[in-house]
């Protein structure tokens, strides 16, 4: 654990694991490596997303936004609200955003946006953003719960060798 990262419980362990684990679905299928998924206050997983930027030729075809755009056409305000969206990748400006605009009450992350910036450099698939989604989230007139960096160091081997870097800072 890194200075920085916060300590899980078993419940949340877990489920941020299965948001890097998606990450790495993500990075088989050709994709930038970062997933997400929603879950409700028992733990339960309601959705799942991945990223989809190279296969969709979408560059806001982030797993976040995917997944606020899943839940906004699917689940019911009051759900959103009492969610928790588990993201292996702290969520950049546009995702944290549609976060916002989604309802989703809640956002726990693995690595913080820094890190990734650290990792890709001035790679131009990925332009990174080193604003804090906090900042956007704190922004609006409804608060949302942000809780990360946690398992920063699981979250970073989904993206070694994809940046073109082979080990963390």
């Amino acid at each position: 654990m890194t200075v920085d990262e916060i300590a899980l419980d078993d419940s949340a362990a877990a489920l941020l694991r299965r948001a890097i684990a998606i990450a790495q679905t993500a990075r088989a299928r050709g994709n930038h490596p970062f997933g997400a998924l929603l879950a409700d206050s028992a733990g339960a997983i309601l959705l799942e997303s991945e990223n989809a930027v190279t296969t969709t030729g979408d560059a806001t075809a982030h797993a976040e936004m995917l997944l606020a755009s899943a839940a906004s056409r699917s689940l019911r305000s009051e759900e959103r609200a009492g969610a928790t969206l588990y993201t292996s990748t702290e969520p950049c400006a546009m995702c944290a955003g549609a976060i916002y605009w989604s309802g989703i009450g809640r956002v726990l992350y693995a690595m913080p946006e820094s890190r990734l910036l650290a990792l890709t450099g001035s790679d131009p698939a990925n332009p990174t953003m080193q604003l804090d989604c906090r900042v956007v989230l704190r922004s609006g007139q409804r608060p949302i719960e942000v809780v990360g960096p946690a398992l920063v160091d699981e979250a970073i081997a989904v993206h070694l060798g994809f940046w073109g870097v082979s080990a963390p800072d």
